[in-house]
């Protein structure tokens, strides 16, 4: 009896001495995090807010109805955007696929874009570069970045096109859910074998004007044949790794290996059907990290990023529910032993440097190229 009282004792007395040593292992991790991401902004590829506001049944797209300052019904507000530590946000101005005047459709997307900025001008702030964005967030701001989610708002108009990144568009998705006319779908049937020829002459305007490519929601064709035609960096806003979750809006190794050789960066998404594909919604923090850590293994640690997806997800990722997690997935790949420079990297250094490359190829290209003003019918013939 005297044995088992002094085991239990003596286990006690062990618990006493691990617990506080497991916390102080923590909170060091928890200071690392937070010091990585003072550092360097953590840039999120992809929030779908502008799209829940302009869902408001009351007034759509009234900005004023939807109060960022207090907690709102989505996964989105400025509380939880600092507690989560974001330092620049591309929003996604997607609009229906669907829609007849999709053009109209987008302009008014990116007006709702532009106002949700404008009403916080001490927490948001437009950035249309990477200086800008190195710049909002030394101020201690969020930097505000737009991206358009389906080439098919530019109604097959490399003018279009340009009136868009004139109006603060960064990045343009090829396709969404569905075909364009020149590019196909991950998620629709393989009609033009990939890019067509103006597909890909969309791909060399992005790059004259400095406008990052998203393979997003593209076929593995369309992302082979525009890593053929790129002369920058490309990206993928919000997208996880076949390798790991074997789904067609993931990215296969043989893209992934093809990054190097292009600068571009896969941004990590957190929609649970994309990292487990076993399961119908289900998916943990943990399975996000090794969804980054296969892309860092096949592609480079320089090829990695987070698009979180967030306000355009029905089902979470447990622990990472809101835009006040991301620090926990941090934590997590700190616990994986990643170092503070990684870290950073996946943050948002990555990005940034794919983005001042676009911008020095637009520079180059630029005093070159004049506009392209060539034409789906003139190139494919197969439209009007």
């Amino acid at each position: 009896m005297r044995r088992h009282v002094r085991a239990v004792i003596s286990l006690v007395s062990v618990l006493s001495v691990l617990a506080p040593a497991t916390t102080l292992a923590q909170e060091a991790l928890e200071e690392r995090v937070r010091r990585v991401l003072s550092e360097v902004p953590l840039v999120d590829g992809h929030n779908d807010l502008p799209g829940k506001i302009r869902e408001i049944k009351t007034a759509a797209g009234d900005v004023g109805l939807y109060d960022l300052r207090g907690r709102t019904e989505g996964d989105t507000d400025l509380p939880r955007l600092r507690a989560g530590m974001v330092g620049a946000q591309f929003w996604s101005v997607h609009v229906n696929v669907a829609h007849p005047r999709p053009a109209m459709q987008q302009l008014e997307q990116i007006d709702i874009a532009h106002r949700i900025i404008e009403a916080y001008p001490d927490e948001l702030e437009f950035a249309g570069s990477v200086s800008d964005i190195e710049r909002v967030f030394g101020s201690g701001k969020i930097a505000s970045m737009l991206g358009i989610e389906g080439g098919h708002v530019i109604e097959n108009s490399l003018g279009a096109l340009r009136a868009f990144y004139r109006a603060g568009v960064r990045y343009m998705g090829l396709t969404h859910f569905g075909n364009t006319d020149w590019a196909d779908s991950a998620t629709d049937s393989v009609v033009v074998g990939g890019l067509s020829p103006f597909g890909e002459e969309v791909v060399r305007e992005m790059n004259r004007m400095g406008m990052l490519v998203d393979l997003s929601h593209v076929s593995p064709g369309a992302m082979s044949d525009a890593l053929d035609v790129a002369e920058a960096p490309v990206i993928f806003s919000h997208a996880g790794a076949r390798g790991i979750a074997d789904h067609p809006r993931n990215v296969p190794d043989s893209i992934l290996r093809r990054l190097p050789a292009n600068g571009g960066v896969v941004m990590q998404l957190f929609y649970p059907p994309y990292i487990n594909t076993n399961t119908d919604s289900t998916a943990t923090l943990a399975e996000v990290a090794d969804h980054i850590e296969h892309i860092r293994d096949v592609a480079g640690i320089d090829h990695v990023g987070i698009g979180s997806d967030f306000d355009g997800i029905p089902t979470y990722v447990a622990g990472l529910e809101d835009v006040s997690t991301y620090p926990a997935l941090f934590m997590e790949l700190a616990r994986r032993g990643w170092s503070d420079e990684d870290l950073k990297k996946l943050a948002g250094e990555n990005l940034l440097r794919a983005m001042r490359e676009a911008e020095s190829v637009a520079r180059r290209l630029q005093r070159t190229r004049p506009p392209s003003t060539r034409t789906i019918e003139e190139m494919d013939r197969t439209v009007g």
